[in-house]
């Protein structure tokens, strides 16, 4: 291990957490310099090698780069060609991987949205496209809504079955794909068929290869949208290789190749592209693509493929935990890495989840983890031997410098005060599709590196292990600052009798602009009612967290696989406006 040295006070100077990486790791951490397609080829177990499964069927490295050139010359002939927008709205299928490296190969990128129909033409009228590769469960409004409002005039329709089987499909899967069809699907003359599209490229006889630039834009996705505006973000192969190369240890076996399964998640997010699909590819992972699974059937999916790796956001393993369908003695083992991401998880979920995978004879430590679409999806890895409790995150990945600064400002900070965080290095997105925005993210600093400033607020400690308490700033008049973690926490560790689930919504001030209300929403037991857990929950509070309204609800609600506080919000509002 790395030798200890005497802190500065200065996170960035000292990175602390470095003596959480083996030297041996170290010395094999590269960036690798190249292109995608390239640093797949180099970690390539082998042509014959079954790279994905999907539905039934393997498909081999061999059949990936196959397709990928095949595609490359599609999109060329569709007329896409260096520095175009090729917008992409399909779920997460084997087609979604060629397009990608095809998009590389011609100097392209690929767009994807996953929001609303009106979203999704927006996105695509900023992009200037005349054509877009959607799944053949298009409906006919839809289709018009593109060819009415945007500049598309061919739209590619790919059959979610165009590989695999659906007599491979249980039947939960297979109703969840029968779902997706509307009453009138898209057809006309402005479509064709992915084969057709195929088939196009093979008669195309121009330059298909764009010189290589591995700084392009190769990658373009919108946040979510569940804490704010959404907003375009853009990757480059490096960008994202740069995160990937720091990752590849992650969930690895010895003795066996393990398998690691994406269930539900679409491809329009770059934590999924990044660290769910690339990076189990180019670590010798079995990738296994479950997109047409309904949420509340992850449960079935993780018995029925007996998952070695699962991205387990929370609202999958509270859905696991909570359908009852796990039997007593179901043995989890072969689950070799667990945690949650995508969101924070207050120590009483962190409790639950431990408990469950413990019940059923998986022992691994259950961690926590922390990222964001503009910093490459993963900010932090689970190296450090502490609790995850109380927003432990983790420690910096090992290319990356983190520290924690005044909020909106360049000042940085010393361990343990709270403030805005912030990273260097490696991996950052090049930046959004507005300026302003842009520059309002990633700022150049005096040491002269430009810092991705996340407008998360949180601290870390002499370790270097980093504490995730809140996203953004939100002070209480009258004084107090509402992190919405730590309260959570204080409720939770209260163990208040009767709670089950607790979280809180913040909501703009309308009498004192500028700052923020808290409202807490309860799930709770059978026989128990607000009036029975308020005087508890104040108790435990300070006076200024205290809750302007507690509000039971039958269970968590989620939006885009995050708790859907962004929705409550609206029908607290509304609720004020009435």
């Amino acid at each position: 291990m790395s030798e200890e040295k005497v802190l500065t006070g200065k996170p960035s100077i000292d990175r602390p957490w470095m003596k959480y990486y083996p030297d041996m790791m170290m010395k094999m951490i590269k960036i690798p310099g190249c292109t995608l397609e390239q640093y797949l080829r180099n970690c390539c177990p082998g042509m014959d090698v079954d790279a994905m499964h999907y539905y039934g069927e393997n498909i081999t490295w061999q059949t990936v780069f196959d397709e990928a050139d095949k595609t490359a010359r599609a999109l060329k002939a569709l007329g896409f060609g260096e520095g175009d927008q090729i917008p992409v709205y399909l779920r997460l299928v084997p087609e979604f991987l060629y397009l990608l490296l095809a998009a590389e190969k011609i100097g392209a990128s690929v767009l994807c949205r996953d929001n609303t129909v009106e979203e999704n033409v927006e996105a695509a009228r900023k992009s200037g496209a005349k054509a877009i590769i959607a799944h053949d469960f298009m409906s006919k409004k839809e289709m018009n809504e593109f060819l009415n409002n945007s500049d598309v005039e061919k739209i590619v329709l790919l059959s979610p079955l165009h590989y695999g089987s659906r007599d491979a499909m249980p039947a939960h899967v297979q109703a969840c794909l029968n779902d997706y069809y509307p009453s009138v699907c898209a057809s006309g003359p402005a479509t064709m068929t992915w084969d057709e599209f195929i088939a196009q490229g093979e008669s195309y006889t121009g330059t298909v290869e764009a010189p290589v630039d591995i700084n392009r834009p190769l990658f373009r996705a919108y946040t979510s949208g569940s804490t704010g505006p959404s907003k375009q973000v853009i990757h480059s192969s490096n960008t994202m290789l740069s995160i990937i190369c720091q990752m590849n240890f992650y969930g690895g076996a010895e003795g066996m190749r393990p398998n690691w399964m994406v269930t539900c998640l679409p491809p329009a997010l770059v934590a999924v592209v990044v660290s769910m699909v690339l990076m189990p590819l180019a670590s010798n992972k079995l990738l296994i693509l479950d997109p047409f699974c309904y949420e509340e059937d992850v449960d079935l999916e993780l018995m029925r493929y007996k998952a070695n790796n699962w991205p387990m956001i929370p609202m999958f393993i509270e859905t696991v935990m909570r359908n009852g369908r796990i039997p007593d003695d179901y043995d989890l083992s072969h689950l070799l890495a667990a945690g949650a991401g995508s969101e924070a998880y207050n120590n009483i979920q962190l409790e639950n989840a431990e408990n469950f995978l413990h019940a059923h004879n998986c022992n691994i430590r259950f961690t926590t983890g922390y990222g964001s679409s503009e910093a490459g999806s993963t900010f932090s890895l689970p190296m450090a031997p502490k609790p995850i409790r109380d927003g432990n995150v983790g420690v910096p990945m090992p290319l990356s410098v983190v520290s924690v600064f005044k909020p909106g400002t360049q000042e940085e900070l010393t361990y343990n005060q709270l403030g805005e965080i912030c990273k260097t290095g490696p991996g950052n997105m090049l930046g959004y599709d507005n300026p302003e925005a842009t520059a309002k993210a990633l700022q150049k600093h005096a040491d002269g590196n430009v810092w991705l400033h996340t407008g998360d607020l949180g601290y870390m400690d002499e370790d270097g292990v980093l504490y995730v308490l809140n996203r953004g700033y939100a002070p209480r008049y009258g004084g107090g600052d509402l992190a919405v973690l730590p309260m959570e926490n204080l409720v939770a560790n209260a163990r208040i009798e009767g709670i089950d689930d607790e979280f809180f919504v913040l909501l703009d001030d309308d009498e004192h602009p500028g700052y923020y209300l808290p409202y807490l929403y309860v799930v709770l037991k059978d026989g128990y009612t607000v009036d029975s857990i308020r005087e508890k929950v104040e108790e435990c509070l300070e006076e200024y967290q205290r809750p302007v309204e507690i509000i039971q609800i039958d269970k968590r609600p989620f939006f885009h696989f995050k708790t859907n506080r962004i929705g409550l919000m609206r029908e607290l509002k509304a609720e004020s406006a009435s």
